[in-house]
């Protein structure tokens, strides 16, 4: 099977990076073994496209069938019609609530809700009819909402159900498999049930065989290997193609592994065997840094250095103390006072201050590099002084080349690409199972 590709969501190309193997900036698209012949990346609201920019630095533009460029176009809008064929779709689509009504005009069948870029995914899927998938999505998805557990995962489901394949998925920490950083994202795998590999599984609605497929003949398991799995931990429900009724009424805990076909879905919680994970100590600059990144003693500390909380209830602190990291990152109780006028203590917990070399990274964010409790901050290798990470920094955490997004646009948004993308790693060690099942459909 010809290995074509369309990655959705773009950003700056994690994905296309990772089938290809990317190391360095200056790679040769003639090296690219995964063809993508087609992309979209549309962040809304946004004057400046800095991710879209970044990606046709490095990639170029792809053109529609039409001969048009849509791809800084709104995917909602999309012809998808007009988008290229493929046999691999890729994208990591945002968590957002998926609720679907059913229509007052009946011929108009279901209306989601506007703005849920997994429409826009479902309606390729029913137009372009890819016998490949692969997504990646946040943990939560698949408990949300939380006053409905699994509705919005279950929504998913059927909408590949209603499209003939099976589907299959795994909650992955990065850290567990080797990589320097502790994230965890939902990667879904679908497949239509008339490939070659969807027959190789002979799946069968026995919990000994799903046992067997979730521990070694999945997608996720010739990936990410786990521990033997106890036949009596799997848990079934089924999935139905109303997805109106799945809206209304499903409920379901998902576990971190699983699979769907044929509208039965089974569900295990599953332990990885771990492959020792890569430091931050690793990852840091051994040449000079500038020293805009370096936090001066005054903006690390208010108090003594060993201090790790603050209590407000007693004595209020200076604002000048509220703008230290000791601060943002220690424990913390202080007055609030609710909308109705109820005043009550929030309290929230330490977490370390400085991120040790021994380590691997916390998970990123898109507020990485500011003045934020989530940002790292860490001991320079040179002379031990405390700073935040340089953008160089976050990208080797994320797994692409060094200098990936110094295509111009401000640092700040360098910091914002990397704590939105994917790890790149992950994405080439699915690409050796991609490619041997690619070479037998």
């Amino acid at each position: 099977m010809e290995k074509t590709v369309c990655e959705l969501f773009a950003g700056v190309g994690g994905f296309r990076c990772g089938l290809n193997s990317i190391k360095d900036k200056d790679f040769s698209l003639l090296s690219e073994t995964w063809k993508t012949v087609w992309f979209n990346q549309w962040e809304p609201g946004k004057k400046n496209q800095w991710a879209y920019d970044c990606y046709v630095k490095h990639f170029g533009t792809s053109l529609d069938l039409n001969g048009d460029d849509t791809t800084n176009v709104d995917i909602s809008i999309v012809d998808k019609n007009a988008i290229p064929n493929h046999n691999l779709l890729v994208g990591g689509f945002p968590c957002q609530d998926y609720s679907v009504a059913r229509s007052l005009n009946g011929e108009k069948g279901i209306e989601g809700k506007k703005g849920v870029l997994w429409w826009s995914i479902w309606d390729i899927l029913k137009i372009k009819k890819p016998p490949f998938v692969l997504l990646e999505n946040v943990d939560r998805l698949l408990l949300s909402p939380s006053k409905q557990r699994g509705r919005d995962f279950g929504i998913i489901l059927s909408c590949f159900y209603n499209e003939d394949y099976f589907v299959e998925w795994r909650v992955v920490n990065a850290a567990e498999y080797g990589e320097v950083q502790r994230r965890r994202r939902t990667f879904i795998f679908a497949y239509k049930k008339n490939t070659n590999f969807a027959k190789s599984l002979n799946l069968e609605n026995n919990n000994s065989l799903i046992s067997e497929v979730l521990e070694k003949k999945s997608f996720f398991a010739k990936c990410f290997p786990i521990e033997k799995l106890d036949v009596f931990s799997i848990r079934k429900t089924t999935i139905s193609g109303d997805l109106a009724d799945i809206s209304d009424n499903f409920s379901f805990d998902f576990a971190n592994s699983g699979i769907m076909f044929e509208g039965s879905v089974y569900t295990a919680k599953t332990y990885p065997v771990i492959t020792k994970s890569r430091t931050i100590g690793e990852i840091l600059e051994s040449k000079r840094v500038a020293e805009k990144y370096f936090i001066s003693n005054d903006k690390l500390y208010f108090t003594n250095s060993d201090s790790t909380h603050s209590d407000e209830t007693k004595t209020e602190l200076s604002s000048e103390a509220k703008k230290t990291w000791q601060y943002i990152k220690g424990a913390k109780r202080k007055y609030r006072t609710a909308s109705n006028g109820h005043k009550y203590i929030y309290s929230e917990g330490a977490i370390p201050m400085v991120d040790e070399w021994d380590k691997p990274a916390r998970t990123m964010l898109t507020s990485e590099g500011s003045f934020n409790r989530s940002t790292h901050i860490v001991r320079d290798l040179l002379n031990n002084k405390i700073r935040i990470l340089t953008p160089k920094e976050t990208e080797r955490i994320q797994g692409f080349p060094d200098d990936w997004t110094a295509t111009g646009m401000p640092e700040k948004f360098r910091y914002f690409c990397m704590g939105n993308a994917l790890v790149v790693s992950l994405v080439s060690r699915m690409e050796k199972i991609l490619d041997k099942i690619f070479s037998e459909e």
